[in-house]
């Protein structure tokens, strides 16, 4: 078979550094965390609308005969229930049921496939499917033909329609089309990690600055607001959604993560052997979230407690925006995860008390001011 790789940087640094964001290295790139505030990023989605740079996601194409049937083996979900422009949230597994990632797959055709996946597993994931992928597959990564732009809230219908072709409202979650915004070619999909309504869109590098200014001036009049990584992790922490290295680990099953719905059992796939005699047997321990009595962060690998006992421990934590609380999710024995039972965080040191929560913390019917 063959493979290619390309690599780059986000086409949108000059505008970060132009709107005054701070900026950190992640998976290789230069990213905004944040421009005028988490806190206040996170609400401008919840309430409006923000726009965010993701072109640090990597995209890997699958083409020829067999790519859908390849696909079908290393991902959990059923890729055969997909027509082309529609996309579906999955999970590539190794053998011992433990998660590779967490992608985005795309059919573009019956022999095109493209796969969003995190910016830490470009590399890692592009040589597991390049390994195992039959001679007739072509698996390439294309990162370098896109950049990457997500415009996330409860306006951003409002906010695409007079710049975007086809209709915002044509497109349904988690379908996509390849039309055109603010003239410039795009694909555009109905898909977000904030659980909130929102549009992503792949667009050529060259074309990142004018789409997104055309964005920013639309949305003035809905408050757009720039946001970075520390919104954004805000935003998924209250929708309860997993972040790979956190939440998610090759030493982590869909199952402990509470991710079940997107493991399809009537088919074969890498990992089905580990995660069948998970379903049969039970889990030891299972991931939650947790709400803090007190105005403290719980930070990732804090000690869980419960009467003297570690009994897990923090995998994400933070200040949510809306519910004005200490919030984090991890992962605990299994006999302590029922909703509203007490439990203690370590802290530098000090314990302090929280209870379990049911994810998610936030849903978007829930009203903001």
């Amino acid at each position: 078979m063959q493979v290619k790789s390309t690599h780059r940087n986000t086409p949108l640094f000059e505008i970060h550094k132009a709107l005054g964001a701070r900026l950190m290295e992640f998976a290789g790139f230069q990213m905004p965390v944040e421009y005028e505030g988490i806190i206040k990023e996170a609400l401008a989605v919840r309430t409006g609308c923000g726009l965010f740079d993701v072109s640090h996601m990597g995209q890997i194409q699958l083409t020829g005969p067999g790519a859908l049937e390849f696909l079908q083996l290393v991902t959990t979900n059923d890729v055969a229930c997909l027509r082309d422009g529609l996309c579906q949230y999955t999970l590539v597994c190794n053998d011992h049921g433990g998660i590779v990632d967490d992608v985005i797959l795309y059919r573009l055709s019956s022999e095109r496939f493209l796969l969003c996946v995190n910016a830490v597993n470009r590399e890692k994931v592009l040589a597991w499917l390049a390994d195992r992928a039959p001679s007739s597959v072509m698996v390439e990564d294309v990162s370098g033909g896109y950049a990457l732009i997500a415009l996330q809230g409860r306006r951003a219908q409002d906010v695409l329609a007079p710049i975007g072709t086809p209709k915002p409202s044509s497109i349904k979650r988690f379908r996509f089309s390849c039309g055109r915004v603010a003239g410039r070619g795009a694909i555009i999909s109905r898909t977000g990690y904030t659980g909130e309504d929102g549009f992503e869109f792949y667009v050529d590098p060259s074309d990142a600055e004018a789409v997104w200014d055309a964005l920013m001036e639309e949305g003035r009049r809905y408050h757009i607001r720039p946001c970075g990584l520390g919104a954004r992790d805000v935003l998924r922490i209250e929708a309860g959604l997993p972040l790979y290295g956190n939440e998610l680990t090759e030493e982590t099953s869909p199952i402990e993560a509470g991710l079940s719905r997107f493991v399809k059992m009537d088919k074969e796939f890498t990992g089905k052997e580990t995660i069948e005699k998970q379903l049969k047997e039970g889990i030891s321990r299972t991931l939650v979230g947790f709400e803090m009595e007190k105005k403290v962060i719980p930070r990732k690998d804090y000690p869980i407690e419960r009467d003297g006992h570690t009994i897990g421990r923090v995998t994400s934590g933070t200040w949510s925006a809306v519910r004005e609380r200490a919030i984090g999710m991890g992962y605990i024995d299994r006999a302590f995860a029922t909703p509203g039972a007490p439990v203690e965080v370590e802290i530098r040191g000090r314990l302090h008390r929280a209870s379990i929560r049911r994810l998610p913390f936030y849903r978007p019917s829930q009203k903001t001011t």
